[in-house]
């Protein structure tokens, strides 16, 4: 499958045939359909939307599509340029727009691209409002401006600036004590917009730089995804040059991953552990992460006297559970951290200046940060499924199995067993069973996952 419709927006591979890929007309067609939506959503006509994109190599094709589109419907645009999704997020408030539309597949490889869809806050569509909108793509019903009523654009490329200004004032940051500590980080930026921004912001704090893959220019020299077997390169990288860490963040900056100043991975899941044991010491408080997510955030939170709460997987799922709990710091287990002093969006910049905070007030090395931590390993595989099988009934039979343990049916079935737990989630885009667990070495997370497999095959007379 490669166009993806989704209530988040839509994500497709560049080239092909329309309505099969992300093609020039599908890319006009949902910015049309967003931009009528908007109309409707504000009840005005005299409307703002702010546009910034990654550096992926359709990113410039699909902008000048999307801005053209939203000016066709009369609607001014704020062009970022390169951008980062949190950037956009914190642009939309400070320009009192209407919304805002970022440009990127946030982790896919080169050939993808995406329209990730904001409101008012820039903060991402509900489910409600993003089905709306597929509605309306779907309709084509669309009424452009007439020539003396199309929108304007205006073009602001300061917002990478502005948004390290606004890391630089949280309560929490302090940038002396950063200078102090006198770090030397190596940074991956994927050949995308963190290696501009995560380089300006280390420079601020008075950080020594080492860039590696910094230069944005859209061919990412590996799999952008910020996972173990993809990084090689900085984690040698970072012993060769005796830094003290490196940091490497996904093409769009919303997913923050470390690498221990022994170039072994710090792990993605306890990078929102990391700075929710910074801020939890500092202000007390509750945190929220999603189903998925490292029961670490849990023992630190109730370390330091908060609650911890789960939230359905989804961005958006984590950030409405957030404020339901009035939760001080959250995120996902993906490597990505909501601050809400900041912004309701998950942020590489300011997950960063939050670790440099921990590391330089609490002193000694990365790894042993880590080794400091509740040490949990997980295991993520999957079930493929013949299309006649009902799904919702595996699971519910793997509910009423587990009935007498803890379990958590907001997103698929959750079962926390003492120990370790289980999550099980149907995928949304193709006929699989998703099987995470978590436990207190790899071979119990592996063997507790081919357990649960095996139950499921059992119940699916496979």
């Amino acid at each position: 499958m490669t166009l993806i419709k989704s209530i988040s927006g839509i994500r497709g591979t560049i080239g092909g045939q329309t309505n099969n890929n992300l093609t020039p007309v599908d890319a006009v067609k949902f910015a049309a359909a967003y931009g009528t939506w908007l109309k409707s959503y504000s009840g005005t006509d005299d409307l703002k939307v702010v546009i910034g994109r990654d550096a992926r190599l359709s990113g410039e094709m699909i902008q000048n599509l999307v801005v053209s589109t939203l000016v066709g419907l009369g609607i001014d645009v704020i062009d970022l340029g390169l951008s980062t999704t949190p950037t956009v997020e914190i642009a939309v408030p400070l320009e009192k727009a209407d919304g805002g539309i970022i440009l990127t597949a946030s982790h896919n490889p080169k050939q993808w691209n995406a329209l990730k869809l904001l409101n008012e806050k820039g903060e991402f569509l509900d489910a409600e409002q993003g089905a709306k909108i597929l509605a309306l793509a779907e309709k084509e019903d669309f009424e452009f401006a007439e020539v003396d009523d199309l929108g304007e654009i205006i073009k602001n490329d300061s917002y990478i600036d502005i948004h390290i200004d606004e890391v630089l004032e949280l309560s929490l940051v302090d940038a002396d004590t950063i200078k102090k500590a006198g770090f030397k980080v190596v940074v991956d930026g994927v050949n995308s917009t963190g290696g501009i921004a995560i380089p300006k912001l280390l420079e601020e704090l008075g950080v020594e730089v080492v860039k590696l893959y910094c230069d944005p220019t859209g061919h990412f020299p590996h799999n952008p995804e910020p996972l173990k077997e993809h990084l090689g390169d900085i984690c040698k990288k970072v012993v060769e040059e005796k830094a003290d860490f490196g940091i490497v963040v996904d093409p769009d900056v919303d997913r923050l991953a470390f690498i221990s100043n022994d170039g072994q991975m710090f792990g993605e899941e306890y990078t929102l552990v990391a700075c929710a044991d910074y801020v939890l010491s500092k202000t007390k408080g509750n945190t929220v992460s999603n189903l998925s997510s490292s029961r670490a955030l849990r023992d630190v939170t109730e370390k330091h006297g908060g609650t911890y709460e789960a939230a359905a997987v989804g961005e958006v799922n984590v950030v409405t559970k957030m404020k339901e709990n009035n939760a001080i710091i959250g995120g996902e287990g993906n490597g990505g951290i909501i601050y809400p002093e900041s912004h309701y969006g998950r942020d590489a910049l300011v997950g960063t200046a939050l670790f440099l905070m921990l590391m330089a007030e609490r002193g000694g090395t990365v790894a042993e940060l880590r080794a400091s931590y509740p040490s949990y390993f997980m295991s993520k595989k999957k079930i493929e499924l013949t299309a006649d099988l009902n799904v919702d009934a595996l699971l519910e039979a793997m509910h009423h199995k587990y009935k007498d343990e803890e379990v958590s049916t907001i997103d698929g079935v959750k079962i926390d067993f003492p120990e370790n737990w289980v999550h099980l989630r149907k995928s949304n885009t193709e006929p699989i069973i998703r099987i995470y667990t978590e436990a207190k070495s790899q071979k119990e997370a592996d063997d507790l996952a081919d357990r649960i497999i095996s139950e499921i095959k059992e119940a699916a007379g496979l």
